[in-house]
């Protein structure tokens, strides 16, 4: 260390820094723009000069190391006049509106003009010729007439990532910054990291608006993991898949979920959807890597990792042991308390068991993660139906309850016939087939519905021996909420979809159902209350006939009265946001009998949720957060991406639709190695953007 004096204020910092970082480090505020903290100087902005005491002229203080017993000056006349000239050069051309751009009052070259007081005088009358912005590339905008030239883009496309794309561009006028021969990023073989945007100092390079609109930075930048309802850190398990680190990536995923395998084959992954490299060409196969990792993990480093607390005298009461329930119990057991999960069915796994088919998840993947869960401490008891919790407080032994009955009530439409023998609810038949039962469903099935439920009920009635299965719903095919693999494989396993159609009655025919009368939809919405609002064809009456009609319209909450809890309008149990407590004292509810039929990571996250407020309740701190995947200092150079923009996404490999209709077995199969870490590669590494240190401003020091 050495010291030296800047403005009158000792300074003590390593012999190798420079007088600028010197000064910011010691509070000490000097102008600068081409200067970025993560990037080598170039003293080009001319902006940074300091009187030095014994040299003859001023110096850039970002390129001058400092040396034991300097005198630094920062503030002079001639400082002062030099840097506003410098300003007014940097400012030729620039746009004098500020409002329009979206760095506004977030401007680097705003906030120095503010600072170094430049008037008009200084500013060049010159314009430049206009250049239109270019929105031709995927992710990001350049608007090359806001563009100072500092190189800092240039720098870290170089210094940062190694790819090299952004250079400066002496031919033509005026020169720029930009890629040669006036190729698309892609073409030049960006890597779409976003390490230029991030650097850029003003509104010249910037991400495109739609993607950023009402978002908050992180969800913006790195949509994967802040899509995530568990918050997993897609990024940094896709990375280590790619460097074939399985066994951390399952400890990275484990961090927030119990249930790794069971979502890597079910999840709804969100994070897809949101995924920037689906803006290039098509996104990254999360789901599938998320599997792949937690099948091929053979160490369990999470296991060795994993923290439990010494036991407390606290005991809890869930109800319901779907995805909710079991993860509010495994993080309430390793947080010391001693759980019982109460079940009203033969076995644990609420919907996961009952409500998804086997061909989608394997019970022995089911019961694999359930049993983790139990090892941890956590007592499950079956066919243990509660009707009253005021039974359970006034048997004294639990100190807090947690209620997750999840959506196990089926709906059916008002409409004549819906009270056949034959009209059938789609959850009990889904519960009926997985509980072993006989179901008699004849040849022609007709499903009512258009999410996964209703794809569900007409695969299932595939493989009981239907031949003519159709899928009718309200909705047009482009707007259906059903999973567009659902969608996808329904339909190369022959099942019809008829998409905007209405059933008004079932056909009765000697006591059963013959058919569904339909009229045709022109338009429909929601109401506040979640009821369909319907506008029909007039004239449009025909008839899909049926041996078996299935609703699939949507579930509910089936509360017991004597829990004498209060419910909103939609039969959900009413809780304070916050602690999700309900109104009664010292019961809890969390998952699908509170938010409504979610998702299974969806109830995870409203379970990790639960367990922190009951934690919370018995005065604890609520944290939950387990450091499983030891940290690493993950590689930030990305090297030349030639090609790294057609990187197609990986094909899953699927049983041939013939051979999978025969049987209960798994449609999707497992990823092989070369696969997987082909598919990973193709990540953007969008997390690495946060890792850029940030600006400072000067009204900061």
């Amino acid at each position: 260390m050495i010291k030296l004096r800047i403005d009158d204020k000792e300074i003590e910092t390593q012999k190798d820094k420079t007088i600028l970082s010197a000064a910011l480090d010691g509070g000490i505020y000097i102008p600068h723009i081409c200067h970025h903290p993560d990037l080598s100087p170039v003293a080009k902005c001319g902006l940074c000069w300091v009187d030095i005491e014994g040299m003859a002229a001023p110096v850039s203080s970002c390129n001058t190391p400092v040396v034991a017993g300097m005198v630094v000056r920062t503030q002079t006349k001639p400082i002062e006049e030099m840097r506003r000239r410098a300003m007014g050069t940097l400012l030729e051309g620039h746009p004098p509106e500020c409002v329009e751009c979206n760095k506004y009052l977030n401007c680097e070259l705003q906030s120095l003009k503010q600072y170094v007081g430049v008037g008009d005088e200084y500013s060049s009358a010159k314009t430049l010729k206009p250049i239109p912005i270019d929105t031709a590339n995927p992710l990001f905008v350049h608007d090359y007439v806001r563009c100072i030239k500092c190189g800092r883009c240039v720098r870290a496309c170089n210094e940062l990532r190694g790819v090299g794309v952004l250079q400066f561009i002496k031919e033509g006028e005026p020169p720029r910054i930009g890629i040669p021969e006036a190729r698309l990023l892609a073409e030049a073989g960006c890597r779409f990291c976003g390490a230029c945007v991030e650097v850029c100092p003003t509104g010249a390079l910037r991400d495109k608006p739609e993607l950023t609109a009402g978002k908050k930075r992180r969800e913006a930048l790195v949509p994967c993991r802040y899509t995530c309802p568990a918050q997993i850190d897609v990024p940094r398990y896709v990375h280590l898949v790619k460097e074939g680190k399985y066994s951390e990536a399952t400890a990275v995923i484990r961090e927030k979920v119990p249930f790794p395998l069971v979502l890597g084959h079910v999840c709804n992954h969100p994070c897809e959807t949101a995924c920037r490299r689906g803006q290039i060409n098509a996104p990254i196969s999360i789901r599938d890597l998320k599997r792949f990792a937690t099948e091929n993990d053979m160490e369990k480093l999470w296991k060795k990792n994993a923290r439990k607390e010494p036991p407390t005298d606290k005991q809890v009461a869930v109800v319901g042991a779907g995805p909710a329930g079991l993860t509010a119990a495994f993080y309430l057991a390793k947080l010391g308390h001693a759980v019982t999960v109460y079940d009203a069915l033969p076995e644990p796994g609420g919907m996961m068991r009952y409500g998804i088919p086997e061909y989608r998840l394997p019970r022995d993947v089911l019961d694999l993660e359930i049993k983790e869960i139990e090892q941890i401490g956590v007592t499950i008891q079956t066919h243990a139906k509660i009707e009253s919790l005021e039974d359970l407080k006034l048997d004294g032994k639990f100190d807090a309850i947690l209620v997750a009955v999840g959506t196990h009530k089926g709906q059916k439409l008002p409409v004549p016939g819906a009270d056949l023998e034959n009209v059938l609810n789609g959850l009990d038949l889904l519960r009926s087939i997985h509980l072993g039962e006989t179901i008699q469903i004849g040849s022609r099935i007709v499903v009512l519905g258009g999410g996964n439920v209703a794809f569900d009920c007409a695969r299932l009635t595939r493989r009981l021996g239907a031949t003519e299965v159709v899928i009718a719903c309200l909705e047009s095919k482009h707007d259906m909420p059903a999973a567009c693999d659902e969608i996808e494989e329904g339909e190369e396993e022959g099942i019809e979809v008829i998409p905007m159609v209405t059933c008004t009655r079932i056909i009765n025919e000697n006591g059963r159902a013959a058919g569904v009368e339909c009229l045709n939809v022109s338009r429909f919405e929601f109401d506040d209350e979640g009821r369909a609002i319907i506008e029909t064809v007039e004239g449009s009456e025909h008839v899909l006939y049926a041996d078996t009609v299935i609703f699939a319209i949507g579930q509910r909450p089936e509360i017991p009265e004597m829990f004498k809890l209060n419910l909103d309008s939609r039969g959900r149990i009413e809780v304070d946001p916050y602690m999700l407590e309900t109104s009664m004292e010292g019961v809890f509810a969390v998952g699908d009998t509170v938010l409504g039929t979610t998702s299974v990571i969806q109830a995870v996250a409203s379970g990790r949720n639960g367990a922190i407020a009951v934690d919370k309740y018995f005065g604890g701190s609520g944290d939950i957060v387990e450091i499983l995947a030891l940290p690493e200092t993950p590689e930030t150079c990305l090297g030349p991406g030639e090609g790294f923009a057609s990187l197609s996404r990986c094909q899953k490999a699927c049983i041939r639709a013939a051979e999978r209709i025969e049987s209960f077995c798994t449609i999707v199969q497992s990823m092989d190695a070369e696969s997987a870490v082909e598919e990973a590669e193709r990540c953007l590494r969008c997390q690495l953007r946060l890792e850029i240190t940030p600006v400072k401003f000067w009204g900061d020091y």
